[in-house]
């Protein structure tokens, strides 16, 4: 008995596989086909791909590190008369850190490379003030790069735009207080906000040039980029874009809690930080409206493990349980988490912190 193919597969009963079928015989119609793709998976405004987006939220979890010259100045200390001799680590171990970083279970790293006080964690051709002129010379960021790829750790590198040394005439907030006009108009009460200047602008992208293509890191952190001016900071985000397309960038705002963002301050950027805070237990809101487009973008937490970014004696790990609580949330709402772990003025993670997160990722499930 001969049987045409729709009555075999009427025969059959199989009617999810006979559409399939059908459709891939040529035997449904132009309109049947139709129906049965996919609908277009929403794309948002951003720079970088969903998929690629994703790829640094399966990240997770993250060392934040930061170390250099303020590890070894007394805070209150003069801001402006930080001997550049004063940074001297006699036990300068890079690979430490991210051994340290790996066995806890961290997929990434962001080392400060250029904090507030304006010293260089490399030898930049653009200022004398860097590790060039310290007497540890060793070039930090190229060690770190150089330890993350033995270990499959990612690279980020940290950048402080508001630089109370290289000012240029320019008024950061790190900056010190100006005695001359501040204000327009004369009459007005309140001081200008915190700028940088067009040669501060052209230092600041040289800097940059030079982390990004010496070093290529996996992520950029750009600190107080408000203080660049919506026109810089677009210029400047657009540029790092084209030097390393696969490079997240993070403009931070240091929003506590996620629910508002202020893209006058900080966009264009890739991912948004959260500072010493958390989303709100209903989750991380990942899709952001700016200026009436949708931009898909990733949160994450960044706190220390003790009180302190910087390295301050005594400054013990936060009990095991709240760090736990912290992690837990931060991948229930959402969001990666960026763990601050500073080395000493030896240059090493102290062991305490290094007990301490691996007692975190025993108690974690990491």
């Amino acid at each position: 008995m001969s049987i045409n193919r729709r009555d075999f597969f009427k025969r059959t009963g199989q009617g999810a596989m006979a559409a399939t079928a059908l459709a891939v015989l040529g035997g449904c119609s132009p309109e049947t086909t139709l129906t049965m793709k996919k609908p277009p998976q929403r794309r948002g405004a951003q720079r970088l791909s969903l998929a690629k987006l994703k790829e640094w939220e399966d990240w997770g979890y993250g060392m934040f590190i930061h170390f250099g010259l303020s590890t070894f100045v007394d805070r209150k200390s003069p801001r402006l008369e930080n001997p550049i001799r004063a940074y001297n680590p006699d036990k300068l171990d890079v690979d430490q850190w991210i051994s340290v970083a790996r066995d806890a279970g961290m997929k990434y790293v962001v080392l400060t490379s250029k904090s507030a006080n304006g010293h260089c964690l490399w030898p930049s051709e653009h200022t004398d003030y860097t590790i060039a002129n310290s007497p540890n010379q060793t070039d930090v960021v190229e060690k770190l790069v150089q330890a993350c790829q033995k270990r499959q750790v990612k690279p980020g590198l940290y950048y402080n735009s508001s630089d109370r040394r290289h000012l240029f005439g320019s008024l950061t907030r790190s900056g010190a207080k100006r005695s001359f006009m501040k204000s327009f108009p004369k009459t007005q009460d309140e001081d200008l906000p915190p700028y940088t200047t067009s040669v501060y602008q052209t230092f600041m992208t040289a800097q940059i040039t030079e982390l990004l293509t010496k070093y290529g890191p996996a992520e950029i952190w750009i600190d107080l980029p408000g203080e660049l001016g919506r026109g810089y900071r677009t210029f400047l985000y657009h540029y790092m874009a084209e030097l390393r397309p696969e490079t997240y960038i993070m403009m931070n705002k240091g929003t506590s809690d996620s629910t508002r963002y202020n893209y006058l301050y900080s966009f264009p950027s890739d991912l948004l930080a959260i500072e010493r805070g958390m989303p709100p237990e209903s989750g991380y809101q990942k899709w952001r409206t700016v200026e009436g487009k949708e931009y898909y973008m990733p949160g994450e937490v960044c706190d220390p493990i003790g009180k302190n970014w910087h390295y301050r004696p005594p400054d013990p790990p936060r009990p095991d349980q709240q760090l736990v609580k912290q992690y837990l949330a931060c991948r229930q709402r959402g969001v990666n988490l960026l763990l601050n772990v500073p080395p000493d003025k030896h240059g090493l993670i102290p062991d305490e912190y290094v007990k301490a997160l691996m007692r975190l990722r025993k108690n974690a499930g990491i």
